[in-house]
């Protein structure tokens, strides 16, 4: 299904691979500034990993559920003539979500500082100081990570040379979790404020100290929830582009990129289907468009030997499930920790094993929204990360033991009696990243944000490889995570010549 080029339609044409945030962000941007776009969705709907599903009267949000910096929004509507209000309403969330540590002791977590502080006195009472200059770090931190770099271009060498100071100067060479025990003493603390990279695919361990400043970014902005999930969304987002002369495509799957005199003139589908354009936009995984789209195409920076020794983020164990009845006393965002935590962060990132224990994040909208569950019912998911792929999971064995560990630890802790009211369920593992979504390795956001994988570092928005060829999206800068991929559209501003005079 797709809709009609009018006949008169003579602006140059931009073709878009997938409908995630990235690429339909890209598709209103790039409408905005006179181009026809024709968006190709490999799915039967759009969103990509914020794709819905829908089973027995449940709606599950398959991927993002979070909405941190919504004036990023606000700007796409504004391209279009509307405002973000007239489709979408956003809640927000007060707090933003409980942790629940593995014995037993909670912690919610609020853009109020003095709450946070109480909070922090309650658990950690040394802390608090502490807690106090991390906050003051973690604003400096986003001050010049986010506000000033993640929507500029980072396809040069001397951008990167020019942001060296900062990097110095802000420590961003050391890792989230050290930088977060330069302030907090207790164990606890140093896991409440470091998890986060994990919510883009990081390892706390390893990803470089700029992502201290999600803290700042969720008091500044807030947490917030789209009233009937993420694809009222997704849909919003589509609307304007559709509103903006875009059209998309489904069951539309690129096998390759074509390339003439080294320019992308164009995509070839699966089905054999030659689909010209002036430009090319990537919104599939940047290893995905590199290895695969133009994998006949002769490539200098990202060979296929550099794609595969490229470390991935973890991979993501999701089930989803509804149930008869409600428990109301379970927030709608809830992190539920197991025992450990740097060693459980190796079995996943470095050993790639599946470990016994697990740490698990449970989403319930309908503590929020009780319109995406029948009547007196709940909507759940439980997020897990596990390894990628490349550390030889075989899930297709592995999937339904697995679930069953998610729900006896849920009944353990929040969920007590979950066994006997589940009435709908079903599964994502990273097989399905890797055969519905075209992740490499199964990963579930892309390429690791270590330090020497983000900015310069990370495949750029502007092709090193092709003219013509733009990439959006987890896979490119400055990043996973909603803010980041739409980040990633708006820096095409600065890389895309208007479509039209």
């Amino acid at each position: 299904m797709s809709t009609p080029i009018p006949a008169d339609d003579r602006r140059p044409h931009a073709v878009v691979i997938g409908s995630g945030f990235g690429g339909l962000a890209a598709a209103v941007r790039l409408g905005a500034r006179g181009w026809r776009v024709t968006i190709l969705e490999k799915l039967d709907a759009p969103g990509g990993r914020a794709y819905v599903f829908r089973q027995d009267g449940f709606t599950f949000d398959a991927g993002p559920t979070i909405i941190t910096a919504p004036y990023l929004l606000e700007e796409l509507w504004a391209l279009a003539g509307r405002r973000l209000d007239q489709d979408v309403e956003l809640r927000r969330m007060d707090p933003f979500y409980l942790i629940r540590f593995d014995d037993g002791e909670t912690m919610r977590c609020t853009g109020d500082l003095d709450a946070m502080r109480a909070e922090v006195r309650r658990l950690a009472p040394a802390d608090v100081d502490g807690f106090d200059r991390f906050i003051s770090e973690s604003e400096r931190i986003f001050r010049v990570a986010f506000t000033d770099l993640a929507d500029k271009p980072f396809h040069t060498l001397s951008s990167l040379v020019t942001a060296a100071p900062d990097l110095i100067r802000l420590q961003g060479f050391r890792t989230v979790y050290s930088r977060v025990s330069d302030f907090f003493r207790d164990d606890r603390m140093r896991v409440a404020f470091s998890f986060h990279p994990l919510l883009i695919g990081g390892n706390p361990m390893a990803t470089t100290a700029y992502y201290c400043l999600i803290a700042h970014l969720e008091r500044l902005h807030g947490v917030h929830y789209a009233k009937g999930g993420m694809g009222e969304l997704v849909r919003g987002i589509l609307g304007l582009a559709e509103r903006l002369g875009g059209r998309i495509r489904y069951g539309a799957e690129v096998a390759r990129i074509a390339v003439e005199d080294g320019r992308a003139s164009g995509v070839e589908l699966a089905d054999g289907e030659k689909i010209a354009a002036d430009i090319v936009i990537s919104n599939a995984d940047a290893a995905w468009t590199y290895g695969k789209l133009l994998a006949d195409h002769p490539r200098r920076r990202w060979t296929d030997r550099k794609i595969a020794r490229a470390r991935y983020s973890m991979g993501l164990f999701v089930w989803y499930f509804g149930v008869d009845r409600r428990y109301d006393d379970v927030y709608h965002h809830t992190m539920v920790l197991g025992p450990r935590y740097a060693e459980l962060l190796d079995d996943i990132f470095v050993r790639k094993t599946l470990a016994e224990d697990f740490s698990l994040y449970l989403h319930r909208p309908t503590a929020t929204d009780p319109s995406l569950a029948p009547a007196g019912c709940d909507t759940f998911y439980a997020l897990v990360p596990v390894p990628h792929l490349g550390g030889g999971i075989d899930w297709a064995a592995h999937a339904e033991p697995f679930r069953r560990q998610v729900q006896e630890r849920l009944e353990r802790t929040i969920l007590p009696g979950l066994g006997g009211h589940i009435v709908t369920s079903r599964m994502m593992t990273p097989l399905d990243f890797r055969d519905r979504l075209l992740s490499v390795n199964g990963a579930g956001f892309a390429m690791e944000p270590s330090l020497f994988q983000s900015a310069w570092f990370r495949p750029h928005n502007v092709s090193e490889e092709v003219r013509g060829l733009y990439l959006v999206g987890a896979g490119t800068h400055p990043g996973a995570g909603v803010p980041g991929v739409i980040s990633s559209a708006k820096v095409l501003d600065r890389l895309v010549p208007h479509g039209a005079a």
